[in-house]
């Protein structure tokens, strides 16, 4: 069979999965998510290995497209009106959700007898949580209530507070090793923020002003693609957080455009079938023997990460003085772990190789676990929000 008649057997028969899944999903508790990571286990190396080399060896082609767009549409949520209404819940929680993970995590692994070093790095990477899995749960469990606006605007904040900690943990622990060039590091943390920031405002005004006029009354989806491709370009190329730079030139056009909505109606179109091709896929990357690989360690972290954010979360609600169903429920909500941390674990295991292998072992053992019970918890979480009426 050749190559073209690989890729769309491959392509189309994912699709109409996604249809299938879908239409499971809604029959059964476990969310889309979740059973789209186990079809692409099933399919993937580790079961029947129907999913060809041509795919898995162009993963990160397909999830940069889908973060890109995950990145677009939750910063769409980000007005000033969404803002002003819950700005203060926003941070507190996004800020101790994120602050006790990383401390907790660190002082489970240090007390379990790990290098404080070690622990510190995977305390911070500890901090993140998966966008693009909880935007999926949101959308297909249709909560559109306060809790599920508020859960978004907090993972929309996440990554950005998840790189601020991992820049400070990886100067800390290189000043403990002796270490130079500390100060470098957090001058490239801090380019990669503020980079994509200043990229995604700088293109965001432009597709603000744009938006409706090449078609008059709404854009066309190639007007919002083209945006959101050129910002993922520009922002793989000078070294920025695409991701940020999405979200940043998301929020920029819903609060600047004058019909916002329609470049987010228009990129959904396209972002829910990438969306069905990114999680199967990744669930055919995932290696399932690195659950096996660290044992007592990774159980630890597992176990300190899942509590860091349900106490940090429930810590930022009473600080903040949100009610009792934000206090109990978003900290669970926030358990879903993926790209980002492996990104994360690949940056440190670079600049730390003696820790390399325990590093890679614990995030992608942990990866394994949170990305596909995690977005079970949000799901559980979205549905008592709903049944408390939030």
């Amino acid at each position: 069979m050749d190559l073209s008649a690989q890729f769309l057997l491959t392509i189309g028969g994912i699709l109409l999965l996604g249809l299938l899944t879908s239409a499971l999903a809604g029959r059964i508790f476990l969310p889309r998510v979740t059973l789209l990571l186990i079809f692409g286990i099933l399919i993937g190396g580790d079961g029947l290995n129907l999913i060809q080399p041509v795919f898995t060896e162009r993963f990160e082609l397909i999830a940069d497209l889908t973060l890109l767009m995950v990145g677009f549409l939750l910063g769409g949520k980000l007005t000033l009106d969404s803002v002003r209404e819950s700005a203060g819940q926003v941070f507190w929680v996004a800020v101790t959700a994120a602050l006790s993970t990383a401390l907790i995590v660190s002082i489970g692994l240090i007390w379990l007898g790990m290098a404080p070093q070690i622990s510190i790095v995977l305390g911070c990477i500890a901090s993140a949580t998966a966008p693009a899995a909880v935007l999926d749960v949101v959308a297909e469990s249709g909560s559109k209530g306060r809790f599920a606006k508020l859960l978004l605007s907090i993972v929309a904040f996440d990554d950005v507070l998840a790189l601020v900690l991992f820049g400070v943990g990886v100067s800390l622990v290189k000043t403990m090793n002796g270490g130079g060039g500390d100060e470098f590091f957090l001058l490239v943390a801090a380019k990669e923020i503020g980079g994509a920031l200043l990229l995604g405002l700088l293109l965001g005004l432009p597709a603000a002003y744009l938006t409706g006029r090449v078609k008059k009354g709404q854009p066309i989806l190639t007007e919002a693609l083209g945006f959101v491709m050129l910002c993922g370009g520009l922002a793989l190329w000078w070294g920025v957080s695409y991701l940020i730079a999405a979200m940043m030139m998301g929020a920029v056009v819903a609060n600047l455009a004058r019909h916002h909505e329609y470049p987010f109606h228009a990129i959904e179109g396209i972002e829910s079938p990438l969306m069905v091709i990114f999680f199967v896929l990744a669930g055919a990357s995932l290696e399932l023997g690195a659950l096996w690989d660290i044992g007592f360690i990774g159980a630890t972290y597992v176990v300190c990460r899942a509590s860091g954010k349900y106490l940090g979360a429930r810590l930022g609600a009473e600080i903040s003085g949100a009610g009792p169903v934000v206090k109990k429920w978003m900290g669970v909500a926030l358990l879903p772990q993926a790209g980002v941390a492996i990104g994360m674990a690949l940056v440190a295991s670079n600049q730390f190789p003696e820790y390399r292998q325990l590093l890679l072992s614990v995030v992608i053992s942990s990866t394994v676990f949170f990305e596909i019970i995690g977005p079970v918890f949000t799901r559980v979480s979205l549905a008592n929000a709903v049944s408390l009426k939030d």
